[in-house]
């Protein structure tokens, strides 16, 4: 397996089953129907979980195109890689959302709530305040990249000869899922803590092109890709300074 494919991988079942636990919650006549905040943040912290220990051992598993910039920026990851990178995370977040929509298809039809489908792929605010919300977007994406450089360690580096596939996974799944869950609990609250461009923008672009009824809100769109980006800029200077 190389890199790029396992990004798409790990991406795929990340979302998979992040989305699946959105699904599964909000979606009609499922038997997890209204189970709650719990469950959702739970579920999504073992996806990432998952989707870091297929990629890890091979491509460092960044699932994040804010995580594949940030570890280029301190100069951990070759810039040469990126684009890759996040057209693989960007395919996986497609193929992804589109695995769900076929593993709860009947009770998207049976759904009449536009938002509660929409919610099944991309994230949204629980009070619209376009300042606000990428201010929530940012802090939590920072908080993110910050604790990974951290978790990953000195000498996290892949180059673009892909000698030295070094990354999350070599130093296990479980605190990166972790961090998630606690990023969740925490801060998840006020957008739904997409905290990555491709989990956000993926499952989008496939909900504007699956027969469901209802808006893709491509309006707030932004926030979620630029929030991400802007922590992850944010983390690395902090991180370049105190290192």
């Amino acid at each position: 397996m190389t890199p790029f494919t396992a990004e798409i991988l790990g991406t795929m079942v990340m979302i998979l089953l992040g989305n699946g636990v959105v699904a599964n919650v909000s979606l009609k006549n499922t038997n997890g129907n209204n189970s709650g905040w719990i469950v959702i943040t739970t579920a999504w912290a073992f996806a990432v979980f998952a989707g870091v220990t297929i990629a890890g051992p091979v491509s460092g598993a960044h699932l994040n195109p804010a995580v594949t910039l940030g570890l280029a920026l301190i100069g951990k990851f070759s810039w040469s890689l990126v684009p890759a990178y996040i057209l693989a995370q960007m395919i996986g977040a497609m193929l992804g959302a589109f695995t769900v929509w076929l593993s709860y298809k009947d009770h998207f039809f049976a759904t009449e709530d536009e938002g509660a489908k929409l919610a099944c792929f991309s994230t949204g605010p629980a009070i619209k305040n376009n300042l606000s919300n990428l201010m929530s977007e940012t802090i939590a994406a920072f908080v993110l990249i910050f604790t990974i450089f951290y978790i990953a360690g000195p000498s996290l580096k892949i180059t673009a000869s892909h000698d030295a596939a070094i990354g999350l996974g070599t130093i296990g799944a479980l605190p990166v899922a972790i961090l998630v869950w606690a990023i969740g609990l925490s801060l998840g609250g006020t957008t739904g803590y997409a905290i990555n461009p491709a989990r956000d923008l993926g499952p989008r672009i496939m909900h504007s092109l699956l027969p469901i009824k209802g808006s893709s809100n491509w309006k707030y769109a932004w926030i979620p890709i630029a929030g991400p980006i802007i922590g992850s800029v944010l983390a690395s200077i902090l991180y370049l300074i105190l290192n």
